[in-house]
Order: C-alpha cells, then structure tokens, then sequence
C-alpha cells in the first residue's frame, strides 16, 4: 500500500505573521532563501510522491504562478480552492476527495519544516498496515497543537485539540499518512468544534474510538511550525546550519578585501564591496549590492536589495530591500521593497509605516 499522493496546504491568511503576510503568501516566505512550500514539496518527492494536490485561497493564483504544475520536481502538481471559506484543516482535507478517490495519501501543512526524511515514516506505515500514522515531536507549548492521550501501556487512545491542561509535551506534528477511503467516510460523522471548525484531532479521535489502527513515530530530528516570526527565524537559521558546503557558491562580483569563508552564497549579478564582511551561513540573492556592512551569521538576503553601512545577523530579509543606515539589525523579518534609509537633518524622522509593524528603538 505505497503513497503516492499527497495534499499540502497553501491557503490560510497567516494572522500572527501580519504585516508581512498582508502582500504575500505565507507558504512563499523564503526560508534559506527558497520559499518554505518548496521544502515540503521536496520533502514529499523524496519519500516517493507522484502527485500533490494544494489548496489555495479563493481567486488566489500567487502560489500556482511561482510552484507550476511540478514538472521542476517530476511530478504532477494541481490546485484547487478551499470553499466556503475557513473551516478547519480537516475541511482542507475533504475538499481535495476528487482528487485522492480511493487510494492512500499524505496530508501535509506546508509551514511544517523538519529536518529529517518522511520516508521511515511512509516505510513503517505501509509495513505494518495502518489506518493512518502520526508524527510526533516534543514541544514546550503543546496546548497549542493536538496533544496525544496514552493509556499506562504508551499505547494512543486519543488526540485532544489545543487541551488547556496537556496531559504530555506531546504535538501531533502536521504531517499525517491515511489508507484508503476511510477519512472521507469519518469527515461526515464528524462535527464542528466550539471554534466552529472542522478538527483534524476530531478525525483522529474517531478512529481510535472505533478501534482503527493507528499508528505514530516520533520524529526524532528538528521539527517546527512556523506559526511565529520567531519560528520562521530558527527554521531559517537551522536549514542553512543543514545545507551542505556544495550549496554554497559564488557566482557575483567579490572585490578584493571582501572578508567572505564558509558556508556563503552569492548569487548571479551580485556585487560584494572590498569593505564587507559575510559570516557564514549566509545567502545573498541575485541582483543584490552590498557596500560598507557586515551580513551573518544565520542570514538570507532576496534578490534585488541594496545594503550599506549596517550590521545584519539572523535575520531574512526579502527582495527589493534597501538598507542604507547605520544600524545593527538582528533577529528580523524584513518585507520587500523596504527602506530603512538615514535621514540627513536631526528635526525627527518621517516614517510611513503598515498595520501590526514591530520596531524596537
């Protein structure tokens, strides 16, 4: 019973990542400058998928003009748009029945980074015959996830949403492996939560309420949801720490005295001044100028931007970005076609700035 499809998620508003998500997709934040639904969509190719289905928001194109038809990755990928508006990731689930029909499939939220491989999981899963299979990780916050319930044997007896009192520190993580049929035939006995949403923890509940077979794996690398701007960072900081030496290339302009070692990137037309210093792991985009500034660790810069003067480390910082001041930037999600630019006369400074903007003096 080997998966071969696969539903990611691409639709959401990503409320707690505003503003930067007010002008793009959250599922097309880069992350080690490649936008974070490629990471899952690699994740699921190389566990064998064939064919990914990926929800979008109503009349939202962005992500199927950037991703394709998934002739880059060798595979089918199609698109369809959730309907009657947010109604739980369960709901995101059935939508895609069309699609999935009878066979076995995944189910992944693509702001869900790991670390490691999924096919362990898809191995033992088709091995020993489930119904489905969870992935569970250790967390510091469950009562934000769906938190496993075990009996005194460890065996699972239930799945609770976001539980106010967790009984572990246990997450269902957001990747889930199903057999065939049977989460379509459970979605109709099923009802909305309090929150009025269509519960992924409610399929799983009746499953093992009605002695399916269900099965998990912990997963035993580096696990994250990347619900907080303080998540995107570390998701960014730990899969360039992952990504290997031959990742890394110059294919700009270094001039002589650029202090440049390591795990660096510098992409095609970029232009490194003599007076830069770059501490890996960094990636600079296509396109960009950089004079006079000090960039890295734990730092990725999109293409097209401009920076001068300043210091920058474990930050992202998006395209079309000019940074002309004297400032040490750490720990930071800058948007595209920014200005953080010096201002000449000491009246006060003029700043336009967008709903829900965080700036620390």
């Amino acid at each position: 019973m080997k998966i071969r499809k696969a539903i990611l998620t691409g639709g959401g508003r990503a409320t707690r990542l505003h503003p930067i998500t007010t002008t793009i997709n959250k599922h097309l934040l880069p992350l080690a400058n490649k936008p974070m639904i490629f990471h899952a969509i690699e994740k699921a190719v190389e566990a064998g998928i064939e064919e990914i289905f990926i929800n979008t928001n109503p009349g939202e194109k962005d992500l199927e003009n950037y991703i394709g038809d998934g002739g880059h990755w060798g595979i089918k990928i199609k698109f369809f748009e959730q309907t009657g508006g947010p109604q739980g990731i369960a709901h995101v689930v059935n939508e895609a029945k069309q699609f999935i029909g009878d066979d076995p499939f995944m189910f992944y939220l693509s702001d869900n980074i790991i670390l490691g491989s999924l096919k362990p999981m898809f191995e033992e899963f088709e091995k020993s015959n489930f119904d489905c299979m969870l992935a569970l990780s250790e967390v510091p916050d469950p009562q934000r996830f769906g938190v496993p319930i075990f009996d005194e044997n460890h065996k699972l007896i239930d799945v609770l949403e976001k539980p106010a009192n967790p009984q572990n520190n246990f997450a269902v993580t957001g990747i889930y492996l199903y057999g065939p049929k049977l989460f379509f035939e459970t979605f109709q006995k099923i009802e909305k939560s309090d929150r009025g949403e269509y519960e992924i923890s409610s399929i799983h509940s009746h499953f093992l309420k009605n002695n399916k077979n269900v099965g998990y794996k912990e997963i035993t690398g580096w696990w994250k949801d990347t619900g907080k701007i303080e998540d995107l960072l570390i998701a960014n900081r730990l899969l360039l720490e992952e990504m290997s030496e031959t990742n890394f290339s110059n294919h700009g302009t270094v001039e002589s005295g650029a202090q440049i070692g390591g795990k660096v990137h510098v992409g095609l037309g970029s232009r490194i001044a003599k007076d830069v210093i770059l501490i890996a792991p960094v990636i600079i985009g296509e396109n960009c100028v950089l004079e006079n500034c000090e960039i890295g660790p734990n730092t990725t810069i999109g293409f097209g931007c401009e920076i001068k003067n300043a210091t920058i480390k474990d930050s992202i910082i998006l395209d079309n970005t000019l940074i002309d001041v004297s400032l040490s930037i750490q720990d930071s999600l800058i948007g595209k076609n920014v200005k953080l630019i010096k201002k000449i006369t000491n009246e006060g400074r003029t700043m336009l700035i967008g709903d829900k903007t965080i700036i620390e003096i």
